[in-house]
C-alpha cells in the first residue's frame, strides 16, 4: 500500500512538473471556483426562507409569541427593533391559526368582550364606569389603527361626571389622541377632518373643539373647515393663503428667470399686501333699452285723432236792450264756415330692470413687491448686465400689473409706480454650498466586479483550452513524424529475433507495471 502511495505521488509530481505556468493557473482557478460553487450550492440548498409571522407588535406581545415558539422548538428571528417575528415560510399559516386559537398575542387591553366574560353582581358603579371607559378607549384605538398609515394609536378620554341636578349635565367630554404614523406618512385635510368626526361621533357629548390629535413627532393635526368664507376666515388661514400666493408667484418668477439666467444664479422674494374684506351687496338697476337716445322699448301705443268741418249760423235776434247787453250789438255768431282737429298719442315704454346679488372675492392683492438678486455671468460686461436688468424689470412689471387689483393700482399705472414695486440687484453669491453628486446605481459595485471576474476567468479558461488543444495537435504531428522516421528500416539492421522481442516486452512491463514485473520475478525465482 505504501509503495502504491509513493508511486501515485511520483506520478502526480511528474504530471504537475510537466505542466506549464498557464496550465497550473487554470487548474488552481478551476479548483477554487469548484469549491466556491459547492459551498454556494450547499448554502442555498440548506437555507431556510423566513417570512414575517406578525408585524408592529408591542414588546409584551413579542415576548408572549417568543415564549410559545420556544416551547415548540420552532426557529424564529426577531427584527425591526423587537416589533416583528420571522418564522419559516412553510409554517406561517399554521402558526397564525394555532396562536389565534390560543388567543395570542394578548394585548392586555380591555374590550367589550370583558363584560360578557366577567359580568357579575359584585361590580360597583365606579368599577363599571372605569371598565366602560377603558373598553371604549381600546375599541377606539383599534378603530384608528385600522386606518392606512397608522401603526399604533393611544386614546385618552375624559368623561364628565354625571351630576345630580339637571344643570350639572351640561359638561362636555374631551379626548387626546397620539398617533404612531408610518414613516413619511402625510394626511391631507380631508382625512384629518374625517378622523375628527370619527372620534367625535364615537363618544357622547364630545365636540370637535375638545379633540386634540398629534403624532409621535409632536406634529398637531388641526381641524379646518373648507367651507369657511368671508368673516369666518381665521388669522391662521389668512396667513396660509398669503404665503401660498407669495410662494406661487415666487415659483413662477424663479422658474422663468432660472431658464434665462440659470437656477443657481437667481434668487426671488415676493411680498404682498392682501385685503381679506368681503363685500355682499344687492343692486337693482333700471337702464334704457336704447342707451344712445335714452329710450325704452314700446310696450303699448294708443293714438286718438278728432276732426270737424262745418258752417256757422247767421246772426239773428233783437238788439240788446238789457242792462247787461251791449247797445246796438247784434247777438249771434258771424257768418261763415269752421274746422276742428285734435290728435292724442299715448306710448307706454318699458326699460331694463336688472337685479344683481354680488359677493366680492374674500381677498384682493392691494400691493405687491418683488425683490430679485441676480449673479452676473463672468463673460458679461457692464452694458450687457444693464440690459439684463432692464429686461428683468420689464418682465416683473408685467407680473405686478396683472396681479394687483385694478381698483388699487388704477387703469394706467405709470412707470415710476411699477419701478417702486420692483428691485433688481446684481450681486455675487458667496453663500452657496456645493455638494458632490453621487450617482445612485441600482446594482451594487461588487456585482459588476464579480461578473467581470467570472467573464475574465471564462475567457482565460477558453484560451488555455484552445491553446492546450493546439499544443496537443502539434505534439501528435511531431510524434507521428518521429515514428515514421524511426520505423524506416535500414539496410544494415538485423532482423528481430524471439529473444529480443521477449526482452523488449519485459523492459516495457518493468517500466509500466513494476508491481506485476516484481511478482513475475518472484515466481521465476521460486521455481
Amino acid at each position: 500500500m505504501k509503495e502504491k502511495l509513493i508511486i501515485y505521488k511520483q506520478k502526480i509530481t511528474e504530471y504537475w512538473s510537466a505542466r506549464k505556468k498557464y496550465q497550473k493557473t487554470a487548474i488552481i482557478s478551476g479548483f477554487i471556483v469548484s469549491i466556491l460553487a459547492i459551498f454556494a450550492i450547499i448554502y442555498f440548498t440548506n437555507k431556510t426562507d423566513m417570512a414575517p409571522l406578525y408585524r408592529d407588535l408591542t414588546y409584551q406581545e413579542t415576548g408572549q409569541i417568543k415564549e410559545v415558539l420556544d416551547s415548540r422548538s420552532i426557529p424564529y428571528e426577531i427584527s425591526q427593533n423587537g416589533t416583528a417575528i420571522l418564522v419559516p415560510q412553510e409554517q406561517v399559516d399554521a402558526l397564525k391559526i394555532d396562536l389565534a386559537a390560543e388567543g395570542i398575542p394578548k394585548s392586555g387591553s380591555i374590550d367589550y368582550s370583558y363584560f360578557s366574560e366577567r359580568s357579575g353582581f359584585g361590580m360597583t358603579d365606579n368599577e363599571f364606569q372605569m371598565l366602560k371607559l377603558d373598553s371604549t378607549q381600546t375599541e377606539l384605538e383599534n378603530l384608528i389603527k385600522s386606518i392606512d398609515g397608522v401603526n399604533d394609536a393611544k386614546v385618552m378620554i375624559s368623561m364628565p361626571q354625571e351630576g345630580i341636578f339637571v344643570r350639572d349635565s351640561s359638561q362636555e367630554a374631551s379626548a387626546s389622541i397620539v398617533l404612531n404614523t408610518r414613516s413619511g406618512q402625510q394626511f391631507d385635510q380631508a382625512q384629518i377632518n374625517a378622523l375628527y368626526h370619527l372620534v367625535g361621533k364615537s363618544i357622547p357629548n364630545l365636540s370637535t373643539d375638545n379633540i386634540v390629535i398629534m403624532n409621535q413627532y409632536f406634529e398637531y393635526y388641526d381641524l379646518k373647515n373648507s367651507t369657511d368664507q368671508g368673516n369666518n376666515i381665521t388669522i391662521a388661514s389668512q396667513l396660509d393663503l398669503k404665503r401660498e400666493i407669495e410662494r406661487d408667484i415666487q415659483r413662477q418668477v424663479q422658474q422663468m428667470l432660472g431658464m434665462m439666467m440659470g437656477h443657481e444664479n437667481v434668487i426671488v422674494s415676493v411680498t404682498t399686501d392682501i385685503d381679506f374684506t368681503q363685500e355682499n351687496r344687492e343692486e337693482n338697476l333700471v337702464t334704457p333699452v336704447d342707451p344712445d337716445n335714452m329710450e325704452g322699448i314700446a310696450v303699448s301705443v294708443e293714438r286718438i285723432t278728432e276732426t270737424y268741418t262745418g258752417a256757422d249760423n247767421e246772426a239773428g235776434g233783437i238788439t240788446g236792450t238789457q242792462d247787461s247787453d251791449i247797445p246796438s250789438y247784434v247777438a249771434g255768431g258771424a257768418s261763415g264756415s269752421g274746422d276742428y282737429e285734435r290728435m292724442e298719442e299715448r306710448i307706454n315704454n318699458d326699460v331694463n330692470r336688472i337685479r344683481r346679488e354680488i359677493v366680492e372675492s374674500p381677498y384682493k392683492i392691494r400691493d405687491m413687491g418683488i425683490q430679485v438678486m441676480v449673479q452676473p455671468l463672468d463673460q458679461q460686461d457692464l452694458m450687457a448686465q444693464q440690459n439684463t436688468v432692464n429686461d428683468i424689470k420689464q418682465i416683473l412689471s408685467t407680473v405686478v400689473r396683472t396681479s394687483i387689483d385694478k381698483d388699487a393700482l388704477g387703469e394706467n399705472p405709470s412707470v415710476e409706480e411699477m419701478e417702486d414695486r420692483i428691485v433688481v440687484s446684481l450681486q455675487q453669491f458667496s453663500g452657496q454650498v456645493s455638494f458632490d453628486r453621487e450617482e445612485n446605481s441600482f446594482i451594487p459595485l461588487w456585482v459588476y466586479i464579480s461578473v467581470g471576474a467570472l467573464i475574465a476567468l471564462v475567457i482565460i479558461l477558453l484560451f488555455l483550452l484552445f491553446r492546450k488543444r493546439k499544443d496537443d495537435e502539434e505534439e501528435e504531428e511531431y510524434i507521428v513524424e518521429e515514428e515514421k522516421i524511426i520505423n524506416i528500416p535500414d539496410i544494415g539492421t538485423e532482423k528481430e529475433t524471439e529473444a529480443s522481442a521477449r526482452r523488449k516486452q519485459l523492459e516495457k512491463l518493468a517500466k509500466e507495471k513494476p508491481d506485476e514485473f516484481a511478482k513475475l520475478l518472484r515466481s521465476w525465482l521460486s521455481e
